[in-house]
């Protein structure tokens, strides 16, 4: 499996030569044969080639098996003319990543936020929505009418439900069996509307599958008070955006939340945060999200090509990490005093020691 390996910007060269040094060592003790290919994306690359993402980079992953992103420095890319374009939005829409996939869960051993243990996984709408970036061809969809007077357009379209739609209703098949559909149909009647109706005739193919509906207003409420009730729910871009992120923070910590962008021929591993500069180059960036994205896009490629060896890989990846968290043996982000090559190094003694 071929790689390509972008670290980033901030903590993201940190906690991607954490991930780094834990795909090497499951290659190795799984017989992987994994080559990660480094390139560069984001203020490196703005600095080198004159913008943060090129065609050229967009040609390399494409020959390639996955691809990893590290965080990027998104919020100060604000002029796609000068080369300032977002490198995740880049290759989601260009890669068509379709589905942003986010488990949420507690874990034995970390302080718990909630009163009750969850396990759950928000699948978002990946390509549409609100983002202003990828709504249509030219130019983005917001509008400046007036100085006053901003309007931002939505698209929302039966393909992309209907993809989503199937994506979560395959994820629940293997899990707890119980779809959950978040959005706001009582205000935006035909967008909403339009996806959660697709929604409910998407499940009617999947009969052994409980299905149930939330605003998004109300979602927020119920996954606070009661999260354990819920298994995959499925949203559209902005609320699952939102709603993911709230979900990471219920389990613990943002810097636990891995992330797959997949589409039907591509596939992305990200970290679900950010490039936290503030404490870049202390080696103290917890590297979990990065290792467990990495280990969801071994399962990805391991269901694409049906070799059983890469799930085992990504599943001996998982144990570990929870083997780490069990044992404090963590970051201190997380109520651990390990830094972050540390971690790393542990979860490879760990790994190492896993039966093949």
């Amino acid at each position: 499996m071929k790689i390509v390996v972008i670290p980033g910007d901030g903590i993201g060269p940190e906690t991607m030569a954490a991930c780094d040094e834990v795909m090497m060592a499951a290659s190795q003790h799984f017989d992987l044969d994994l080559e990660l290919e480094h390139e560069i994306a984001g203020t490196q690359s703005l600095k080198k080639r004159g913008a943060t993402v090129t065609h050229e980079l967009l040609d390399l992953v494409k020959s390639r098996d996955g691809l990893m992103l590290g965080p990027m420095a998104t919020y100060e890319f604000k002029d796609e003319s000068k080369g300032e374009i977002n490198p995740s939005m880049f290759f989601r829409k260009k890669l068509d990543l379709f589905a942003n996939i986010r488990p949420s869960k507690t874990y034995p051993g970390l302080a718990k936020r909630v009163a009750q243990d969850f396990d759950l996984i928000v699948v978002r709408e990946n390509t549409e929505g609100f983002y202003a970036d990828r709504n249509v061809e030219s130019g983005g969809s917001e509008m400046l009418i007036t100085p006053d007077v901003v309007i931002s357009l939505r698209r929302i379209t039966r393909l992309c439900c209907e993809r989503i739609a199937k994506s979560a209703f395959e994820l629940a098949q293997h899990r707890k069996k119980h779809v959950t559909i978040v959005h706001k149909a009582n205000v935006l009647k035909l967008g909403d509307g339009m996806f959660i109706d697709i929604c409910h005739a998407t499940a009617k193919d999947y009969p052994e599958v409980v299905v149930d509906d939330f605003i998004v207003d109300a979602m927020m409420a119920h996954v606070v008070r009661a999260p354990e009730r819920f298994d995959v729910i499925v949203t559209t871009n902005m609320f699952g955006d939102i709603l993911s992120d709230l979900t990471a923070e219920l389990s613990g910590s943002l810097g636990l939340a891995g992330t797959l962008n997949a589409g039907t021929q591509y596939a992305m591993g990200q970290a679900a945060h950010g490039s936290a500069p503030d404490i870049a180059g202390q080696n103290i960036a917890n590297p979990l999200s990065q290792i467990i994205s990495g280990a969801m896009l071994l399962t990805w490629h391991g269901q694409k090509t049906g070799q059983a060896k890469f799930l085992a890989a990504a599943q001996a990846i998982e144990s570990s990490a929870l083997h780490l968290m069990q044992t404090a043996q963590v970051t201190p982000d997380v109520g651990g005093n390990l830094r972050t090559d540390s971690t790393a190094q542990a979860l490879v003694k760990h790994l190492l020691a896993t039966p093949h």
